[in-house]
């Protein structure tokens, strides 16, 4: 929260396949108190359940709000497999939320009074990039690590065409007196 920024162009450190979980709730009656609070709390609940245990997969994750009815939290995973893994495995509290939600919902009690939504995207390596200027590690760069921006291409063509597993020859360089770091619209 009061890191300190990373001074000039950095990028995020990510390589292969990552996974971003958008996971929220919206209040629609703010009177029923006590049908949303205790899932925004269950959400927390489960945020720190996931950083004291790092071998579940979450790398990192950003919370935000939409409005004063709609949060979420925006989630990096190592895989697509550990994010169906702590979503189903019946020793986390994930699977304990689910169950009394399911419960207040086929009561009926729980219906009109939160919305609880999520959408996940599995990106290939190559299907992302990011460039950060005076910033400390946030979003993907939290999640993975921060690099200087010449590490992956100093143009958003030449960062998307990285890819790990080809070393240096994967991220062609630029002559130095055209290249600008800060240039995305490639």
């Amino acid at each position: 929260m009061f890191a300190k920024p990373t001074p000039g162009f950095t990028t995020a450190a990510a390589t292969g396949e990552t996974v971003v979980l958008l996971i929220g709730m919206r209040i629609n009656r703010f009177w029923a108190v006590h049908q949303w609070l205790p899932m925004l709390l269950a959400m927390f609940r489960m945020l720190h359940e996931l950083g004291r245990d790092p071998e579940r997969g979450l790398r990192g994750k950003v919370l935000l709000t939409a409005s004063p009815r709609t949060y979420y939290a925006v989630q990096y995973w190592e895989s697509e497999e550990k994010l169906y893994a702590y979503a189903t495995a019946p020793d986390a509290f994930h699977h304990r939320v689910w169950k009394i939600a399911n419960n207040k919902l086929k009561k009926g009690s729980m219906r009109g009074h939160v919305g609880l939504w999520h959408e996940a995207y599995i990106v290939p390596e190559g299907g992302y990039e990011s460039v950060y200027f005076d910033m400390p590690p946030f979003g993907l760069a939290g999640a993975s690590g921060v690099l200087p921006v010449e590490g992956r291409g100093r143009s958003a063509r030449q960062r998307l065409a990285f890819r790990s597993g080809e070393g240096a020859a994967a991220t062609p360089a630029a002559p130095a007196d055209t290249a600008d770091p800060a240039d995305t619209s490639e």
